[in-house]
């Protein structure tokens, strides 16, 4: 039933896509097409005094592997240092195929190599992440899209309705028996990937795979109901840390209205509008340099230097600092506690062995 769902919002969504296609096309020859201005200038200044002027009450974050990487997390498709790079140890046919679907449930052994060392709990959330916190404190964060699995958007306050993770997430899993489909929690899979264990479901011996998406499966079915939501309302949309090269998550940014400024902070110009639609105004990308660019900015600077950036043109940016200070010191002090509690039971369970057994009553 659950794969029908989603096959029907992926085929909605397609539909949708070519009717704006369609759309702007008509509008373009027809010089129906009237977009107003509404930054007054394409910097990061103009975004800045466009929040502050309590115009934008409905931001929307798009997410991807930058913002993490701060936090040590590897993104993708760097040439050296990013995941694909460095899969060479996993004997992968290629390196996509530690996350497709047909592979994993032949060899999943590779996968929950690499989980280890990815796996959540192990990073702190980043400056990137608390300022979608603030806009989300501050009452003008609509939702946070993310490709990320690796749920520091949660772990730095944002909850399940402030976020889409359009590519899954860690915090929950599932059997892949689709006549099981038994759920466990973030608790259990840690201790089955930690222990060097295959998880199996204790329901029906099927492998449990973490809630994320692979290569082969669906999007959530919530990605596609809530976008059609979402978008429509955006008055503004930050775009970063993401070469919005993934299909449909990079489809996101044509849905906003003509009106919506788009700021992307990034390493680099991503996103932008092929050279030979822009001749036809179709609305399918970023146009940060065109004469007729009127409300993409382009910040090219790392997520957490563009948040700060942006933070401190806010008047946020002591706020902001003092945020990650005191959520860094709260996440150090329970991974300190947790350590001691791990090493006395530890200390514990070796005096146990070690003491010589009790000697029996005489009857």
């Amino acid at each position: 039933m659950q794969e029908q769902s989603d096959d029907s919002s992926e085929d909605e969504a397609a539909g949708d896509a070519d009717m704006d296609f369609m759309r702007n096309l008509f509008s373009s020859a027809l010089g129906l097409s009237s977009a107003e201005k509404v930054l007054d200038e394409l910097t990061l200044d103009g975004v800045a005094r466009y929040i502050n002027s309590g115009k934008c009450k409905n931001i929307i974050c798009m997410v991807g592997a930058g913002i993490s990487t701060s936090a040590g997390i590897p993104d993708f498709r760097s040439p050296e240092t990013g995941l694909y790079a460095n899969l060479q140890k996993y004997n992968l046919p290629y390196p996509e195929a530690i996350f497709q679907i047909d592979y994993f449930k032949k060899h999943p052994e590779p996968f929950f190599a690499l989980a280890r060392e990815l796996y959540p709990g192990q990073f702190k959330p980043t400056i990137c992440h608390y300022f979608m916190k603030m806009l989300k404190d501050k009452g003008i964060l609509r939702r946070c899209y993310t490709q990320n699995i690796d749920t520091l958007e949660r772990v730095a306050g944002l909850e399940g309705d402030d976020l889409i993770e359009a590519h899954g997430t860690f915090y929950k899993s599932h059997c892949v028996s689709f006549c099981c489909r038994k759920e466990y929690s973030l608790e259990w899979m840690k201790e089955k990937i930690f222990s060097d264990d295959i998880p199996k479901c204790d329901k029906c011996s099927s492998l449990v795979k973490p809630d994320i998406v692979f290569f082969g499966e669906n999007l959530p079915a919530r990605f596609f109901t809530s976008m059609k939501m979402d978008f429509p309302r955006c008055d503004l949309l930050i775009v970063m840390g993401t070469s919005l090269q993934v299909q449909p998550f990079a489809s996101l940014v044509s849905r906003v209205s003509k009106n919506c400024p788009r700021l992307l902070i990034n390493m680099e110009k991503s996103g932008q509008v092929k050279p030979m639609m822009s001749l036809f105004g179709f609305g399918e990308g970023m146009d940060f340099d065109s004469d007729k660019a009127y409300r993409d900015v382009a910040h090219i600077s790392t997520c957490d230097d563009g948040c700060l950036a942006l933070a401190d043109l806010l008047g946020w940016k002591a706020e902001l600092e003092e945020l990650v200070k005191k959520e860094h010191a709260k996440i150090d002090s329970q991974d300190a506690k947790e350590k001691a509690s791990e090493n006395k039971g530890a200390t514990a369970k070796a005096s146990s062995a070690s003491a010589p057994p009790e000697p029996k009553a005489e009857e």
